[in-house]
């Protein structure tokens, strides 16, 4: 059984927890997870920049932060994603998606990671995004990476 917990840390924003819900619910179908605990909470700019200092040593802001919490000796995954509402906000004010859509990307690509995903490498980004598209697609959003310009992180 996959739970997901959804705790939106920020006052009067309104999202549709029952859409993320069903992304990680899909998503885990997916990758055939029948035991985890997923964690997402929907924070800000300054909550962002605080997790992303504490735990990567860098004091910017960033769209999402993830951790595997999973016990060393297995069982339930237990995965927490940390999402910046604010950032996807203005990600997506020049594009034809919504925020909305732009923070279910956010929170599939921290699932990625997760999952064994990596993008440090050219090859590695490509195929991650390639995958975030893919899932987004067949979900019912369309793609929204493929749409941009982006340089890898490697």
């Amino acid at each position: 059984m996959v739970e997901t917990e959804i705790n939106i840390q920020l006052p009067n924003l309104s999202l549709s927890e029952r859409r993320f819900r069903n992304l990680i619910e899909f998503t885990c179908e997916r990758f055939e997870l029948e035991n985890a605990l997923i964690s997402i909470a929907v924070v800000g700019d300054e909550a962002a920049s605080e997790v992303h200092r504490l735990f990567m040593a860098d004091d910017k802001t960033t769209d999402v932060i993830s951790f595997d919490l999973t016990e060393p000796d297995g069982g339930e995954l237990n995965f927490e994603i940390i999402v910046n509402y604010e950032m996807a906000e203005r990600t997506a004010q020049d594009s034809p998606h919504s925020s909305e859509d732009e923070l279910l990307l956010y929170t599939l690509h921290g699932l990625l990671h997760n999952l064994g995903f990596d993008d440090t490498t050219e090859e590695a980004f490509y195929k991650m995004h390639k995958e975030e598209d893919d899932i987004l697609e067949e979900f019912g959003v369309g793609r929204i990476f493929g749409n941009r310009e982006f340089e890898p992180k490697g």
